[in-house]
């Protein structure tokens, strides 16, 4: 495997087993076992520059943060420079730093790139793809993709994942999924994010709780009581957003991380909900919900692909392009008048 010098010319590193030697030192002394940069290391480091925050890339890396400090202080000790400027609210890189960060990208998406590449040569194995979705996209048209997948790309085997937006970006940044369709996603480091679709949320109620006609206002919603998912969850934080904006309350006598549990209160009459309208598609298919556009304002959400920054080009590409457009053109077909595209 090659690397560039500064002056972005490509020169070879020797290869050992597993780690990146440095050469050996002039005055003839052997390179010991302390003097090998790991790929455990590079990874670890990358972590820490992208959030910034040795705690919390420990979080993201479910490793105990001293572990996470030994290992970026003999990462230092083996390179003889320092690498992060430790301050009160977190880190930042040094010069040395950010040239060793942004080889590391590079070598990072090298291994992956050639482990994939090595894995292919003479197998008849299907590249896998791990895909997340969110509640509401799996029930619409999880199955519909599943049967495109294996029609359209034989050489593809696609797995899906069924999470809640903040948990499917959490899988991403772990390296446990290749991308994801989640809504309301911020700016993060190591990701990529790329707009598809602006999607109106709806009130939903039993059918002799709901109001008459095709619409509610956003206030009218707020004068019930009404069942949401927790405050990490998007929409929760989108109406109570919305809400704030308008100076108004929001009733929230009942609180439950589970779409079936939200919905089973809804449909005793105990409560009314505000959620995507694929979350009860089915329950309002056979006429056990109702559901009302919500208007002044419309609560919209905006639904993004992800991917890793880090991840290399998947092995059939052009197929997973197309195959991504087509999962845009079967949810604004099924969401109808509630969602408009963005782009693909």
């Amino acid at each position: 495997m090659g690397a560039l010098d500064t002056s972005g010319h490509a020169r070879r590193l020797p290869l050992t087993t597993g780690r990146l030697r440095r050469n050996c030192p002039s005055d003839g002394h052997a390179s010991g076992e302390g003097n090998a940069i790991n790929l455990r290391q590079i990874r670890y480091f990358v972590r820490v520059i992208e959030v910034g925050n040795i705690t919390r890339a420990a979080e993201q890396l479910n490793v105990a943060q001293p572990a996470l400090g030994l290992q970026i202080r003999q990462l230092e000790q083996e390179l003889g420079v320092d690498l992060l400027v430790r301050h009160s609210r977190g880190v930042l890189p040094t010069e040395a730093g950010r040239i060793l960060f942004d080889r590391a990208n590079t070598i990072l998406q090298l291994v992956q790139e050639t482990q994939q590449e090595i894995k292919s040569l003479g197998t008849i194995e299907r590249e896998v793809v791990a895909l997340g979705l969110t509640p509401s996209i799996m029930l619409q048209i999880g199955s519909d993709m599943l049967l495109d997948a294996r029609e359209s790309m034989p050489g593809v085997f696609l797995s899906l994942s069924e999470e809640l937006s903040f948990v499917l970006v959490e899988a991403l940044e772990r390296g446990e999924l290749d991308l994801a369709f989640a809504y309301e996603v911020t700016e993060r480091p190591g990701l990529v994010l790329q707009p598809i679709l602006r999607e109106e949320l709806v009130y939903v109620a039993a059918p002799s709780k709901a109001p008459a006609g095709e619409t509610i206002t956003f206030s009218e919603a707020l004068n019930q009581d009404l069942v949401l998912a927790g405050e990490k969850d998007s929409i929760r934080r989108l109406v109570e957003a919305s809400a704030e904006r308008l100076s108004l309350p929001v009733h929230v006598p009942f609180e439950a991380q589970s779409v079936s549990a939200m919905k089973a209160v809804v449909s005793r009459g105990a409560s009314a909900s505000i959620m995507p309208y694929g979350t009860a598609i089915e329950e309002l298919k056979r006429g056990m919900l109702v559901s009302r556009r919500i208007t002044e304002p419309a609560i919209t959400r905006t639904l993004y692909l992800i991917r890793s920054s880090r991840r290399g080009t998947f092995k059939h590409e052009a197929e997973m392009e197309s195959f991504l457009i087509r999962v845009q053109e079967r949810l604004l077909m099924s969401l109808g008048r509630l969602a408009n595209p963005v782009s693909l």
